[in-house]
């Protein structure tokens, strides 16, 4: 509590000159932006040259960037699930895509700011269970933002296409979640993706899908300044999930590569657009300096664009699905004038599990869970403040996909990371990130001690997860 009100009162000294004592009492504002698939080469202030992210690039210019941000997971609903609880994804029991849903028992962070008098709103891609009751996938199940302490909401259960998002595009990537064989110009998934507050969305939404959450965003925020109430807004992106379509204007942007670059970077233009769009709506309200913005992926970039040389996961081995860096270290970037330093770097492990325990700290409730509820996350507004302290526990990653038995997990310390093989039957890996972060030299047989070390404490974590996911935590 005691870092807490330091920074609070740093924050209040830089509002002081222009704000009254009202104002400047106010708690700071929490927005959690995502990008979905996006990698932690595919972005300027990591050093892509081809694609334009002016405004990321800026943000990070004006804050702190993470070189070594982790995901808590290779793809999107567990590291979704972990932003929100504060908890691994094998702790809550989403192993994968559309696996289970957000589970009632869990108290989120939009909870938590909620009962602190805070506004919440999610905008974009839940993917933590289906949005309407009427839904019937294969996989999941009915849990809605609005169930999670969300009072704003305008979501989609998945993925939509990154222009027109209610209509089949004529061309764009497809692949994922993509429907290639469906007739370009047909509705997309019944046309109506979209909910708002358990309403379907019947108007069209034409145009950047980016632009049509931030559409949204925008005016929630108005309200909360209005209201003269703190909010927090998760804004998650569809950009640059298949299918990744960009418009006329955006392409022509990229009009010197080839048509399959032309969608893909143009959509990240587009979205980066969209958060500039957001930081200035911040200065004109008066409220940049009363609000944290965090900016990361869920995962790193996909599978089939990162092999075809499209999108990047910089100097990192590995994509989307796989438990090598190029899958869990993802793209970070922390924004908030007159508490986090202008255009530094920090190569301290931080991960998605951190959020939560961050914006708790920050909204006064610094210990929210019931006692014996396990938090994997530690907060940040250390090294918001600029304190390099070393992590106090490795991160432990699984992922599961539900077919053919196929498992995988890492750990990370600062220094090693263990991974277990996603083959059934497969073997251990072992990595000095330190000497070799592209993960090229295999020392499971040259580092017996510490092979033998870090699966016991593997063996540890996912005990303990199996405990929470199996009720330990909570009554079912």
């Amino acid at each position: 509590m005691g870092l807490r009100v330091a920074l609070i009162g740093a924050l209040l000294v830089g509002l002081a000159a222009d704000a009254g004592a009202e104002e400047a009492e106010a708690p700071p504002n929490v927005i959690l932006v995502m990008a979905d698939d996006l990698g932690w080469g595919d972005v300027g202030f990591n050093g892509n040259a081809v694609v334009q992210t002016p405004h990321l690039d800026a943000m990070a210019a004006a804050g702190l960037r993470l070189t070594r941000f982790y995901t808590a997971s290779p793809l999107c609903s567990p590291t979704r699930g972990s932003c929100l609880t504060g908890r691994y994804p094998w702790r809550f029991g989403i192993l994968a895509a559309h696996t289970e849903g957000m589970r009632i028992a869990e108290t989120t962070v939009a909870e938590v700011a909620g009962r602190q008098g805070y506004d919440t709103g999610f905008f974009g891609k839940w993917h933590l269970g289906w949005v309407k009751p009427e839904e019937r996938l294969p996989r999941g199940f009915y849990s809605p933002p609005w169930q999670h302490g969300f009072d704003e909401s305008f979501a989609t259960t998945s993925a939509v296409p990154t222009w027109n998002p209610t209509v089949v595009p004529a061309s764009g990537i497809f692949g994922g979640e993509g429907d290639a064989d469906a007739k370009a110009g047909t509705p997309w998934k019944g046309g109506r993706p979209y909910v708002h507050n358990g309403e379907d969305v019947a108007e069209p939404l034409e145009g950047d899908d980016s632009r049509v959450i931030m559409d949204r965003v925008l005016p929630f925020i108005g309200r909360a300044v209005e209201r003269k109430r703190p909010f927090l807004a998760c804004v998650w992106f569809h950009t640059p999930h298949a299918p990744v379509v960009a418009g006329p204007e955006y392409r022509r942007r990229y009009a010197d590569l080839d048509e399959q670059r032309q969608h893909f970077f143009g959509a990240i233009t587009a979205m980066d657009e969209q958060i500039g769009r957001l930081r200035t709506e911040l200065r004109r309200l008066g409220i940049d300096r009363r609000t944290v913005v965090f900016f990361t992926s869920d995962n790193g970039p996909s599978d089939k664009l990162a092999k075809q040389g499209i999108a990047s996961a910089g100097p990192f081995r590995g994509h989307k699905h796989t438990m090598y860096e190029g899958g869990l270290r993802v793209p970070a970037v922390v924004e908030w004038p007159g508490v986090v330093a202008p255009g530094t770097t920090s190569d301290a492990m931080a991960a998605t599990v951190d959020y939560f325990p961050t914006i708790a700290e920050l909204v006064g409730q610094p210990s929210p869970l019931k006692d014996g509820v396990i938090c994997d996350g530690v907060s940040m507004l250390g090294l918001l403040q600029g304190k390099h302290a070393p992590r106090p526990a490795p991160l432990f990653f699984g992922y599961r996909r539900l077919v053919r038995d196929i498992d995988g997990q890492a750990l990370v310390e600062q220094r090693y990371k263990l991974l277990k093989s996603a083959l059934p039957g497969g073997g251990y890996e072992l990595y000095d990130l330190l000497a070799d972060p592209g993960e090229q030299r295999d020392l499971s047989a040259e580092e017996p001690e510490v092979l033998a070390r870090l699966k016991a404490v593997m063996a540890d974590y996912d005990e303990s997860c199996r405990r929470s996911r199996d009720g330990a935590d909570y009554q079912f």
